[in-house]
Formats: C-alpha cells, sequence, structure tokens
C-alpha cells in the first residue's frame, strides 16, 4: 500500500491525530504516532517530504549539548540513528551513518577558558565522552589545520548521515499514517471539546489531535488557533563542493567558532556552511534562494583554519558549486516548543528548532508521549508555559546561528 499520496479531494476523511508538516521532525512524529497505535494523517504542501528545511541542513548530529533538554534529545536520536533498521522494523535499511566526529575550535587565547568550560557543561549533562583538547594534541591529529589552533572541544561519535534516508524510512515504517504531499494545510477548527478538524486545500480531516510541526510556517499555523507563538526565522545557507583531491575525507565536522562557518566531508567533497551575520530575521519563505556568491564567502570563513580550502578554490570552476537555502527557527531559549498548549485541547508543538534534523527522533517521541499521556506535561521541561514559568536554561551551545 502507498502511503505517499497526492489526493485530488477528499471527503471528511478522519484520523486520530494529524500533523502539519512534513520535513523530518514531522515524519518522525507520524512514525512515533504509528508506533502507539495511533491512525494518522501527515499534510504536507510541497510535492515531497523532508523537501523545504531538512534538505538545506549539512544533516549532522551531535550530543554537545550544555542546555539538559537538548542533550537528552541529542543523545537519545543518536541511539536511534545507530540502531535504525533495527528500531524501525526495516531489515537492512542504511542511512548512510558516518561517525566523523564534531570539532570546535578556536585561535583566541581569550576562547580557551570558555572551550575548557564548554565541555565541562558537556560532562555535567552527561555528554561525558566529549573531549578539551590543546592546540598541540589538535594538531598531531589532524596536522593540516591552521598551527595557530589555541583549543578545541572533540566527541568521536557525533558525525552525520542522510536525512532524506531517515525521512523516507520513517514513513515507510509508519504502519498507522498516511502522508498526503501536495496538500496545504489552510486552518485548524475548534469545538467546545478542543481542536475538531484540519482544513486543507484538499478537504477536511477530523481529528481531536493536532501537531504543529510547519518548520518555519509554524507561527502561521500556531495563529489558525489563536497563538502568538515567541519565534522567529532566519535564512542559513549551505553550499556543497564538488570532489577534490585536496578535500580529507577523513576530516570531522570543522567548526570554527571565532566566525561561525563550518564544514564536513561529502561523498568526495564537502559540505559547508557559515552563519552570516548580516542576515537578518525573515518571514517562513516557501522557496528560500541561496546568495550567487554566497559560496566565495563560505570558502574564505572555512578556509581560515582548514588552510588547503585556498588550493582548492584555485581548482574550482562555477559548476563545481552549489548553493541551498533554509531557515532556523528560534525560541527565546533557543530550545524547542514541544508538547500541548494550555487552553486549546488537542494542540500540540513540535517547532522552533536551530538543530532540526538532529533531534527529530527523540523530538518525535516525546511529542507522541506527551500526546499518549507517557509523559506528563509538568516533566517536559520544552514544554511552551516554560516562558511563563521562568524555568528557561540560559543557551551555552556552540553555533546555534542566532545573531
Amino acid at each position: 500500500m502507498r502511503k505517499i499520496l497526492t489526493p485530488e479531494t477528499f471527503n471528511q476523511e478522519s484520523a486520530d491525530a494529524v500533523v502539519i508538516g512534513g520535513g523530518i521532525i514531522g515524519v518522525a512524529t507520524a512514525f512515533w504516532l504509528s508506533r502507539a497505535g495511533m491512525s494518522t494523517i501527515l499534510v504536507e504542501m510541497r510535492d515531497g517530504l523532508s523537501t523545504l528545511t531538512t534538505t538545506a541542513s549539512i544533516e549532522s548530529f551531535r550530543a554537545q549539548f550544555t542546555e539538559p533538554a537538548m542533550a537528552a534529545l541529542a543523545k537519545e536520536s543518536i541511539e536511534v540513528w545507530e540502531n535504525f533498521a533495527g528500531i524501525t522494523g526495516l531489515e537492512g535499511y542504511e542511512i548512510d551513518l558516518h561517525h566523523g566526529g564534531y570539532l570546535f575550535l578556536t585561535t583566541e587565547a581569550e576562547m580557551v577558558p570558555a572551550v575548557k568550560e564548554t565541555v565541562d557543561g558537556y560532562h555535567r549533562v552527561g555528554v561525558t565522552d566529549s573531549e578539551y583538547l590543546t592546540g598541540d594534541e589538535i594538531l598531531k591529529r589532524w596536522p593540516w589545520l591552521n598551527p595557530e589552533i589555541k583549543a578545541g572541544a572533540y566527541r568521536a561519535r557525533d558525525g552525520w548521515f542522510s536525512a532524506h534516508e531517515v525521512t523516507q524510512g520513517f514513513a515507510r515504517a509508519a504502519e498507522h499514517a498516511r502522508f498526503y504531499v501536495r496538500t496545504r494545510a489552510t486552518g485548524i477548527e475548534t469545538d467546545a471539546s478542543g481542536v475538531c478538524a484540519v482544513t486543507t486545500d484538499r478537504g477536511r480531516i477530523n481529528t481531536r489531535v493536532v501537531v504543529n510541526a510547519a518548520g518555519p510556517f509554524a507561527v502561521t499555523v500556531g495563529r489558525w488557533v489563536g497563538l502568538d507563538l515567541p519565534i522567529y526565522q532566519m535564512r542559513r545557507q549551505r553550499v556543497f563542493v564538488a570532489p577534490h583531491p585536496k578535500i580529507p575525507q577523513d576530516a570531522p565536522l570543522i567548526m570554527d567558532v571565532d566566525n561561525d562557518s563550518y564544514w564536513r566531508p561529502e561523498t568526495g567533497g564537502a559540505l559547508l556552511g557559515w552563519h552570516d551575520p548580516e542576515e537578518q530575521k525573515s518571514d517562513p519563505m516557501e522557496d528560500p534562494q541561496g546568495d550567487w556568491d554566497f559560496p566565495a564567502f563560505n570558502l574564505e570563513m572555512c578556509s581560515r583554519l582548514s588552510p588547503f580550502w585556498n588550493e582548492v578554490v584555485e581548482d574550482l570552476k562555477q559548476e563545481d558549486l552549489s548553493v541551498y537555502a533554509g531557515q532556523y527557527v528560534h525560541s527565546p531559549d533557543d530550545q524547542p516548543l514541544i508538547g500541548p498548549v494550555g487552553g486549546i485541547p488537542g494542540f500540540f508543538l513540535n517547532c522552533s528548532y536551530w538543530p532540526g534534523v538532529m533531534l527529530s527522533a527523540a523530538a518525535g517521541r516525546w511529542t507522541c508521549d506527551l500526546i499518549t499521556g507517557r509523559m506528563k506535561p509538568e516533566d517536559n521541561p520544552l514544554r511552551l508555559s516554560r516562558f511563563e514559568e521562568g524555568l528557561t536554561t540560559t543557551p551555552g551551545a556552540f553555533m546555534r546561528g542566532r545573531h
């Protein structure tokens, strides 16, 4: 039976739960709801799943967070990536998992205490295999790096995978779920008991549970039930560089904490990114575009710590570079919004991510557990009401992409 469908129209569809948004977050949520035995419909406005923000990521994961909830989501998600075929029941299914490691670096002497303290912070929340490395230790392991590097934080079990394969795997394994693409949600209906339906451009879906997993459009979905979410969007770009013999394929993901640039190897080439400080907050975008000159700036930023890029650039042609764009979504404390919303029975959040790909597996399960009652709302540290309750955590992770 095909699960990813493009219906012409439907009349009075019904489901135990409707998920709005077909990125990796929404599809992971649908998987766990299906696993819990709930009939689930996911609606996605685009032509396919994970084709907006998910596909514009560098498809990486790390456990190196200082915030307890973020670290918990990350560690649980990594266990899913490492055991994906067994957890989903898709025998032999591969997600192109690479434990290449994450390496945060600085050349600034005044940043060394901050790096040490950050690694201590990782350890305090249970990420005890993150290492503090001196400049000499770093250059011994990766001699092609800039000799001016003073310190770094490294975790070998961090890495990257195929977000496309993960998304498709979750969808295939969701036995009680249907995925409607090219189907635009247009509103949410409520009655005296709470949520009662989702309206779409193809028809109405009766349901008592709606999950807002709409990524950059989560703020729009929230307004359908009178909710003004405290979030904003920022465009982020990535660059793919075609295979080149000078790019070390055994490199970890390199993060420059001094200029917010990063890169990792990919199929003989590399994926690069940079948190441009000139980027401004933006409205939700259905088709974000990258800037033609972004690759040049990105390569320049990455070459500071990885000087071999200067040699690679000499050989590059325009067709060797591809730029993509998506949007990060930020909340006031740079952590996701997960769980029910007070005063709107049946309306649940799983949104506001800048690291959505890497946290998606556990975030989907947390959302499902809150819906089914396996997790109590008061045990959920990422509930929307945390801001009113004064329970926020000071952001401490490097490279959050916020300016």
